[in-house]
Order: structure tokens, then C-alpha cells, then sequence
């Protein structure tokens, strides 16, 4: 079955374009040209990703992206926005975007975003062949069942807060790069451009899972570097 693909974007003309070129992809497409329908599309038909502008009618995408995250929606979210103002792009991010990409953008820069967040999406949603536990001082990762404790107790974390943790968490002391987080979580192969959306996601991670998250005991910064999670011991 066609992966389902929700367009919400007010200019006519960009959704027709984006629509013929996912089509041409073998994706079906679904469109709302204002963000009260393209909330209400999103969870009515629970597309497989979302492409989500920014300044739209009746409710801006800010609103729509925290409106579904509120309800529970894991569906990726790539937006789009005309900005260039860093702050717009972290906003997107701390309210739950997976990806941006800024108009005007080259149809296969889309189509790759598009195809590496589904793909994602598809290998996190695999069990694991066999249970398998990770034990790493007072946390317990559950390879089995995708789920992350602390001191015995469920860490309410997003699918891309547990691939960063099940990553890191893999080599302790390690230190990984932004770019190859962008590679090994966000599955862009070869990624090189902007990494900001790695120090979101960590920033976000850490308020979730560290004590006190400007002192972090788990998830360390390396500065110039990368991030690396705490040997134990």
C-alpha cells in the first residue's frame, strides 16, 4: 500500500507541484490549504508524514505540530517554512518537528527528507528479533519493547529520543559527532549542512531522562566534538 503523505500549505501552486512529484514517487497524497483542516486531516486519516508550512491561515503550523503532539501523534513532521530567523526553526523543533527545509527547496533535497523520516519511521517499528535488555548504571533500555527506565521507573521518551539514547547508550564514552547522529538517527546518509536540529533533540532528551539537566549524568557534551553517554563506574 502507498505510503499516505498530508500536504498543508496554503499556496496552491506548491501543493499541486508537491503532489505531482510524491506521486511520481509512488506516494498518495492528502492536502489542506489551512492548518484547521490540516489538523483535522492529520488526525482523522493518520497520513504517514506530515509536510507542514509554517504561516497558514485559520492556525499557523506552530499550533498544529503542538496540537498534535498533545494528542499523541508520533506521525514525522517535516516543515516548511519561508523563514530564515533560527529562532522559527528551534520553535519547530521544541514543539515536536522531526525536520525543516526552507523555500525555496529543490524537489530531491524533499523527496530525500521525505523518504529517510518514513524509512525511519519503518525500522523503529520493527521488533526486535529477540528480547534484549541494555543495563547502563540506573538506566534499563528494552530493546524489545522500545522503552527506556530510570531508577525501575518508564521514561516517557519520542521514537527519535530513544534511538539517540539506544545509540549513545551502544558505546559508552564514545563520542559521536552531530553529523553522524544526523546519519545514524536521522538516517541522512552522507549529511552535511545544518546540525542544529541534534542539539534540540539532546536539549530535549536531557530535560526528560538527567536529574538536573545542565548538569547532565548521562548524556555528556563534548565540546567541539559531539555528544557521548557517561562510562558507568
Amino acid at each position: 500500500m502507498a505510503k499516505k503523505i498530508l500536504i498543508v500549505e496554503d499556496e496552491r501552486n506548491i501543493v499541486d507541484i508537491l503532489a505531482f512529484n510524491l506521486a511520481r514517487e509512488g506516494y498518495s497524497t492528502l492536502e489542506a490549504l489551512d492548518g484547521a483542516l490540516g489538523l483535522q486531516l492529520a488526525m482523522e486519516k493518520d497520513p504517514d508524514l506530515i509536510l507542514l508550512d509554517l504561516m497558514l491561515p485559520k492556525m499557523d503550523g506552530f499550533e498544529v505540530c503542538r496540537r498534535l503532539r498533545e494528542a499523541g501523534k508520533a506521525t514525522p513532521i517535516i516543515m516548511l517554512t519561508a523563514r530564515e530567523e533560527e529562532t522559527d526553526k528551534v520553535l519547530g523543533l521544541e514543539l515536536g518537528a522531526d525536520d525543516y527545509i526552507t523555500k525555496p527547496f529543490s524537489m530531491r533535497e524533499l523527496l530525500a527528507r521525505v523518504k529517510s523520516n518514513i524509512r525511519r519511521t519503518e525500522m523503529t517499528a520493527q521488533p526486535a528479533a529477540n528480547p534484549n535488555q541494555m543495563e547502563i548504571g540506573r538506566l534499563r533500555i528494552d530493546l524489545d519493547a522500545m522503552m527506556v527506565y530510570k531508577d525501575g521507573a518508564p521514561v516517557d521518551l519520542t521514537q527519535r529520543e530513544y534511538e539517540l539514547v539506544r545509540l549513545l547508550a551502544s558505546r559508552p564514552g564514545q563520542v559521536f559527532s552531530r553529523e553522524l547522529l544526523m546519519e545514524k538517527v536521522w538516517n541522512y546518509e552522507g549529511y552535511v549542512g545544518d546540525v542544529r536540529a541534534v542539539d534540540v533533540a539532546i536539549r530535549r532528551l536531557r530535560e526528560k531522562l538527567e536529574d538536573d539537566p545542565a548538569a547532565p549524568e548521562f548524556v555528556l557534551t563534548r565540546r567541539g566534538l559531539g555528544y557521548a553517554f557517561r562510562q558507568p563506574g
